[in-house]
């Protein structure tokens, strides 16, 4: 009989359904499977199922929506009837199963399952609470399994939590699940790693506008950046290793190929607890690529910029902002700092005959470290024995020492070998590699210095500003008279500048004038 033919006065009854998460709602039938049966007992029972309550989440909590809206259900509703497929239903531990059991009572509902019968009597209540704790001990072992086989895998050069941003997972013969590069971000996550780790990005925040500025990469959930991003930096997984210090995995090689080099990594962490970056200007933007890099002549201090507002339309300019400066709020345009470097950076472009010299110096400098890669060989091979044998002695001496000052000590000198000696091997297999030509490794950098202008009229604001670092070793002064003062050039440009004619090819030394 159904239970729209059931009379008027047939008991009322709802039906509660759990999974542990809602994966088992996509990819099962859990729930379905554990309506029908409760609707088949509520048949049998001659009950009149009213409604139907389901929670995907794990059954060791109490607050669920479902259970929730239930009891309000049912506190309007007393007498109604309560099915549940199983007890671990219900709950799977014994606190969240006493206090849902004293919420029922509470609310005057009544507990049933096919699969047990309670009871008030203290032998019925005895072995519910029995079951209970089972369920409890059921998920508790199943969670430590699962633990243990993720554990496993780490231990055996696999990830197994989610992804880091710049790599998915992909089934791949023989490994199983396997991280793979995901891109584009996964190129975006290098360009911001190795520009961290090169000085490209002073700090952390520059890295965080650089990624903001990327529309394939992915916004982060958080409004703070910084933590996030603090782990993607520390993170040695993008080297091509694995760890998990809150599971006793030390670091190891993974299987997945690294985005970085161990080497960047590690430079990396020097950059990040070595010493404190520089603070990020947070006032950057396209409209002032200038901002900051130019100092006041009169009194050393750099230069902002701003627009200001005329009557028909808005100005550009820079200026000191030094209260004690001669040249304080006296606006210079715009046009005439920027045109003034544009000009002066045209003066860095080298004759065709100085680029041939630069490519022949930087052809021979590439055949000579070519000839000695094989000593070079050598010699990390035995650096790496060295390595070695120290870390057996020091893990030798750990063994017999019970001072926990010193065991302390002692595992630090292992972990410093053990990063030197991942440093070394990493060394020794990418000279197994098969070996970049010189135009592939050379190329950019002889396009740079022979134009570096290129770069500044077509770049963004991170490759202006970028240029602005390789090109000159401190900021730009500015005189209002005079315009520029004759730069500090880079190393690059000196050696440069020592095989050509100032006068054709280098800044003149009496400085750039300003545009009329």
């Amino acid at each position: 009989m159904s239970s729209n033919t059931l009379p008027q006065s047939a008991q009322k009854a709802v039906i509660y359904a759990r999974v542990s998460g809602v994966k088992q709602t996509t990819q099962g039938d859990g729930l379905n499977s554990q309506i029908s049966r409760c609707r088949e007992f509520a048949g049998y029972k001659g009950y009149a199922v009213q409604d139907v309550f389901t929670d995907d989440i794990t059954g060791k909590l109490f607050e669920r929506p479902g259970m929730i809206a239930m009891l309000a259900y049912l506190k309007k509703r007393p007498g109604t009837v309560v099915l549940i497929d199983d007890i671990s239903r219900l709950a799977r531990g014994l606190e969240a199963h006493l206090r849902l059991r004293a919420s029922l009572n509470d609310v005057g509902a009544i507990l049933e399952s096919p699969s047990i019968e309670f009871g008030d009597d203290p032998d019925s209540h005895l072995i519910e609470n029995l079951l209970a704790s089972v369920s409890q001990h059921q998920r508790e072992k199943n969670a430590e399994q699962t633990k243990n086989r993720m554990r496993g895998r780490l231990l055996n050069g696999y990830w197994v939590f989610q992804p880091p941003r710049g790599y998915k997972f992909k089934r791949v013969k023989e490994h199983g699940k396997l991280l793979v590069p995901d891109e584009p971000v996964a190129s975006i996550v290098k360009e911001a790693l190795e520009g961290f780790a090169s000085a490209r990005f002073e700090s952390q925040a520059e890295v965080i506008r650089f990624l903001e500025s990327k529309p394939d990469f992915p916004k982060m959930h958080s409004k703070v950046w910084t933590s996030p991003v603090t782990g993607m930096l520390q993170q040695s997984i993008y080297a091509g290793y694995i760890e998990h210090p809150a599971w006793n995995v030390t670091r190891r090689k993974g299987h997945h190929k690294p985005l970085i080099s161990f080497e960047t990594f590690m430079t990396i962490q020097e950059r990040i607890h070595g010493r404190k970056p520089k603070a990020a200007r947070v006032d950057l933007n396209e409209d002032f690529p200038l901002r900051g890099f130019v100092d006041c002549r009169s009194c050393g201090y750099p230069m902002t910029a701003a627009w200001a507002q005329g009557k028909t339309k808005r100005y550009a300019y820079y200026f000191c902002k030094q209260k004690n400066c001669c040249e304080s709020r006296k606006s210079i345009p715009k046009a005439t700092i920027e045109d003034a470097f544009e000009t002066m950076l045209k003066h860095l472009l080298p004759t065709k005959k100085l680029v041939v010299v630069m490519h022949d110096m930087l052809h021979d400098m590439w055949e000579a470290r070519m000839a000695s890669s094989t000593d070079d060989r050598k010699a990390l091979k035995r650096q790496l024995k060295s390595v070695e044998a120290e870390i057996s002695a020091v893990a030798d001496r750990l063994v017999t020492t019970n001072s926990a000052p010193v065991v302390s000590a002692y595992e630090r000198k292992i972990e410093a070998l053990e990063a030197d000696r991942f440093k070394i091997i990493e060394q020794l297999e990418s000279d197994q590699t098969p070996m970049k030509t010189f135009s592939e490794l050379f190329e950019r950098a002889v396009q740079f210095l022979s134009n570096p202008w290129n770069i500044w009229e077509n770049g963004d604001l991170t490759d202006r500003r970028m240029l602005l670092k390789l090109t000159f070793s401190k900021s730009l002064e500015y005189c209002r008279e005079k315009g520029y003062r004759t730069p500090e050039l880079s190393l690059p440009f000196k050696v440069l500048g020592a095989f050509c004619d100032p006068k054709k090819d280098m800044v003149p030394a009496a400085g750039v004038e300003p545009a009329t």
